[in-house]
Order: C-alpha cells, then sequence, then structure tokens
C-alpha cells in the first residue's frame, strides 16, 4: 500500500438519489458487507432529511457496531442531528411477543404452552421449523408499515435466512394444515380446554385468526417487494469467482419470487477510491500499490477476472464498486465514504 497520510473528512455529507426506493434491501452470502451498505444507505438518506429506518434481519448483528452506536431491540433514534432510527431484530423476542407462538416457538399460543412438550412433539414435533424466520418477518413488516418512517433499510440475514422468509407462504400453509390436523385428532379434547379460558385470554381459534393474518400480511410484503417502483433489492458480492456465482445463483431465486434485483454492489475492490468517486479527497486515503506490490497485482488480476464476470452476469443491472480500504469501515466518518461510493 502507498504510505499516505490518512485525516479525517469532516466536512463529506453523504447524499441519497432522489429517486430511491421507499424500501431498500441489502442481501448476500455473509461477510460480503451487508451492514455496511445498509448503513451507509441509511445514513445518506436521513442526511437529506428522510426519515429513515435502518434495520438488521441478521442474527448475527454487527449494525451497532457499524454505526459505533447502541442498536435496541426497538426502533429507536440514533441521532439527534438527522432522522435516522435503527432496530436490531432479536429472533428470541420476536418469538415470544409474536401471538401465533407458545413460549418455546410452539405454533399453538396459549394451547401449545399448555399442553407443553410432551404433548407437541408426538404430533407437531416440536418447536415449527421457521418459527424465528416468521416471527422476524412479523416485525419487520410492523416497520414497514410504520408511518413515521419515509425510508426502510434493511440489512438482510445471509442468503439462506433471506430466502426463507420469502419461502414463508408455503410455510404458513404448512403450519395451519398441521394445526387443523391437530385439532381434528384431539376432537372433544380441545373442545373441554376452551372451557378452561376466559373470554379475555385467547382460544386454538385466536390462534388460527393469527396465523391467517400473518400469511395475509406476508403476501403482501411479497407484493411490496415485488414493486421496483417501491422496492430496491440490491445484492452484495466481493470480487471472487465463487462469491459472484452464488449473488447470480439468489439473483434467479428473487426472480422466481418476483422480486426484481437494481443494483449490485461489489465490495472490497482493490483500487484507488479515486476511481470510485470525486467526492473524497483520495489523498487522504491508502491506496494498493499496483506497481511495486507483487501481492497487490496478484490480487487485482483475480479480481479483475470476477469484475468482468459480475459484468457479465448481471448485464441490465447497475454494478456499483466500493474500494478495500486500509481502515476498518466503521463510525460516521468511513460510513459516509461508502455512501459517497453508492452514489
Amino acid at each position: 500500500m502507498d504510505e499516505l497520510t490518512v485525516e479525517a473528512v469532516d466536512s463529506l455529507e453523504p447524499e441519497l438519489d432522489a429517486d430511491t426506493a421507499e424500501y431498500v434491501l441489502y442481501g448476500g452470502k455473509g461477510g460480503v458487507g451487508k451492514t455496511t451498505m445498509a448503513a451507509a444507505t441509511a445514513l445518506a438518506s436521513a442526511t437529506d432529511d428522510t426519515s429513515t429506518l435502518v434495520v438488521s434481519t441478521d442474527p448475527a448483528h454487527s449494525l451497532s457496531d457499524t454505526l459505533e452506536v447502541d442498536v435496541p431491540s426497538e426502533p429507536t433514534r440514533l441521532r439527534e442531528d438527522v432522522p435516522l432510527y435503527g432496530v436490531e431484530i432479536d429472533p428470541d423476542r420476536a418469538m415470544q411477543e409474536t401471538p401465533i407462538f407458545g413460549a418455546d416457538g410452539s405454533p399453538m399460543g396459549p394451547v401449545g404452552d399448555l399442553l407443553g412438550e410432551e404433548g407437541l412433539d408426538p404430533m407437531m414435533g416440536g418447536q415449527m421449523p421457521g418459527a424465528d424466520e416468521a416471527a422476524a418477518m412479523q416485525l419487520l413488516i410492523t416497520y414497514l408499515d410504520d408511518e413515521r418512517f419515509e425510508r426502510v433499510v434493511v440489512d438482510t440475514a445471509p442468503t439462506g435466512h433471506t430466502l426463507r422468509l420469502l419461502e414463508l407462504p408455503e410455510l404458513l400453509d404448512s403450519m395451519v394444515g398441521r394445526l387443523v390436523n391437530m385439532r381434528e385428532r384431539l376432537g372433544g379434547l380441545m373442545e373441554g380446554m376452551k372451557g378452561m379460558f376466559d373470554d379475555s385470554e385467547p382460544t386454538d381459534e385466536d390462534g388460527m385468526d393469527d396465523l391467517d393474518e400473518l400469511a395475509d400480511r406476508v403476501e403482501r410484503l411479497r407484493a411490496v417487494l415485488s414493486d421496483p417502483a417501491r422496492t430496491d433489492f440490491r445484492i452484495v458480492t466481493v470480487p471472487e469467482e465463487m462469491a459472484v456465482e452464488e449473488s447470480l445463483r439468489l439473483r434467479e431465486r428473487l426472480d422466481t419470487f418476483g422480486i426484481p434485483v437494481g443494483t449490485v454492489v461489489v465490495n472490497r475492490v482493490m483500487e484507488p477510491l479515486s476511481s470510485v468517486t470525486d467526492e473524497v479527497p483520495s489523498e487522504t486515503f491508502v491506496s494498493p500499490n499496483l506497481t511495486d506490490c507483487e501481492f497487490c497485482k496478484r490480487r487485482w488480476e483475480v479480481q479483475q477476472d470476477a469484475l468482468q464476470a459480475a459484468q457479465d452476469l448481471f448485464r441490465g443491472h447497475a454494478v456499483q464498486r466500493v474500494p478495500l480500504f486500509a481502515e476498518e469501515v466503521a463510525g460516521d466518518r468511513m460510513v459516509c465514504v461508502v455512501a459517497a461510493c453508492l452514489e
């Protein structure tokens, strides 16, 4: 790396395209920088005086570390100078607070709690697969509907978790079928159990209604996500062939759900900041030495092949690059720099 002085970029104010969608979601494999991109987009949006909520659905949250501020499990204002809000969804807490689930993640609410693990296991198999994703999705839908926020930016979980969220309608159909089957098998026992609840407490019928309501809300969310006028799903990758190929598979899966991908962000590219943006004084950052550093040159050759593959595979999409920085991307200063690269 060239040894250049690294100085603060205090005057940098990131801007966001006025046409940026109401909902911006960043997806991709783990460790490619989705959190960084989401934080940068959210900060730029809030700097434009747009009330913005940044949401992390990744069970291994890092949003707090990136923004260098405590991001709680409920939407909270993070900055006084700009309308930036944040929340890190806690899936365990979400399961406990979502009425269609019992405290152990069983799909029978209060009835499941009453029957206990021994009563559920033979027929229901214990905790319903996907219960944590369903609960997290319920909260995400609530945040998307929150009128306090003009824009919602989502840092999604790694690819597998994100796809399970999108597969929720099919999962919920399965859950409803199993509930009906259980109710039929219990027969009169269920009728007798209803008397154990007073009018103020939910019954299994209430649980079914809640489940149907969630299914409807997830379908509505799908409709929002499939509307390119409202939603911009952005895939984040790194300049390595395997990562680019996985990103292509993600785009293909999103296509099956009718969710268009507008932008592909290639992160950690070994090139000078000046080749990506002129909004930041490039002399304030250490740049890769592609002339004298043999390691840098070889890595650059590998990245060039991956970058070309990304351009070819994602033809028709906006492909943006974010350089590899010598510094860790954390705090307002570096987040603002990344935001400048995404303009």
